[in-house]
């Protein structure tokens, strides 16, 4: 907090402004390492691909970095992280980002095709064995983690957890990590383009998409028609001259509301894109298999007919 003490030594926090997100940094911490790493490994890998020749999709790099570890980064490493635990509307921005936004571009990004496509011998046969496992066939599939998907925010504000986080720093993080893991479990089966088992067809996905809609919509107004404020008395022992609690906490159920209808819709756009993709693809794929019997077939009709015709040079 002294960071964001003004230069008259008040230790009241100023008001949230844009300019703050990018004024004030956290980049001490678990995700942040994480984040480097994992943009390390994804360019390593896209340079290794270049070096044999390879091709890989730009906008598959574009959609990891920027879109992914990107928008995880907007959330978790700038001012809006040192605001987290001061403003609820804040907060519920940032889950809206870990749990939907982030993981969405991830998926897009296909790291583990990535991976499988640079890893040799063993390497590459370990992690076939783990994203083809039992453990991550459960989790990974539709329903376990759709069920995980809703269930996890209802469990967090609705029960004594949510004022733990805003207790222990080392809780809250972890809570982040569970966000992030919670929502690409929920759309990597979904959107994703890495190899998974449990995928089911278009339109069962995009039902799946459709149903997880209505649970956005209750929690985001059982948020801002509570009487009570979530996280107890933490908000107003913060005395912010600038900011009330309960405002703010209706700003927080109606950021979550639209918020969650939004990234569904356009999540369901994807989806549906996907589909078409897949249905023009398989459609070539039928027109090929089509032109290569015909031609097999025009070759048998042929054989016959010519041995049938008389030799001139014969006799």
């Amino acid at each position: 907090m002294a960071p964001l003490a003004d230069a008259s030594r008040d230790t009241e926090l100023p008001p949230f402004t844009a300019a703050a997100i990018f004024t004030h940094f956290h980049l001490i911490s678990l995700i942040a390492v994480g984040l480097l790493v994992s943009a390390a490994l994804y360019l390593y890998g896209v340079q290794r691909l270049r070096q044999r020749g390879d091709h890989w999709p730009p906008g598959r790099t574009v959609a990891f970095l920027a879109g992914g570890l990107g928008s995880i980064a907007l959330v978790s490493v700038t001012g809006i992280e040192a605001y987290d635990t001061t403003l609820i509307s804040v907060h519920m921005v940032q889950h809206m980002v870990l749990t939907m936004v982030g993981p969405i571009f991830l998926a897009l990004g296909a790291p583990t095709t990535l991976a499988l496509r640079v890893l040799h011998a063993k390497p590459r046969k370990t992690l076939l064995a783990v994203v083809h496992s039992r453990y991550v066939q459960v989790l990974t599939f539709p329903l376990v983690a759709f069920g995980i998907f809703v269930a996890n925010p209802f469990v967090l504000y609705f029960t004594g957890l949510y004022r733990q986080t805003l207790e222990h720093p080392w809780l809250h993080e972890f809570v982040h990590i569970h966000f992030l893991i919670t929502g690409c479990l929920f759309f990597w089966p979904l959107l994703g383009l890495d190899p998974l088992q449990n995928r089911w067809p278009y339109p069962g996905r995009a039902l799946l998409m459709v149903l997880s809609v209505p649970f956005h919509t209750v929690l985001g107004l059982t948020i801002m028609q509570m009487p009570d404020l979530l996280g107890g008395d933490w908000y107003p022992n913060l005395h912010l001259s600038w900011m009330d609690p309960h405002s703010d906490q209706v700003t927080a159920g109606g950021i979550l509301w639209a918020g969650g209808e939004i990234v569904s819709v356009t999540m369901l756009g994807i989806l549906v894109m996907q589909w078409i993709r897949q249905s023009e693809r398989e459609a070539r794929r039928i027109d090929r298999a089509l032109d290569r019997q015909e031609l097999a077939e025009a070759a048998t009709a042929a054989t016959p007919e010519k041995a049938a015709r008389p030799d001139p040079d014969a006799g």
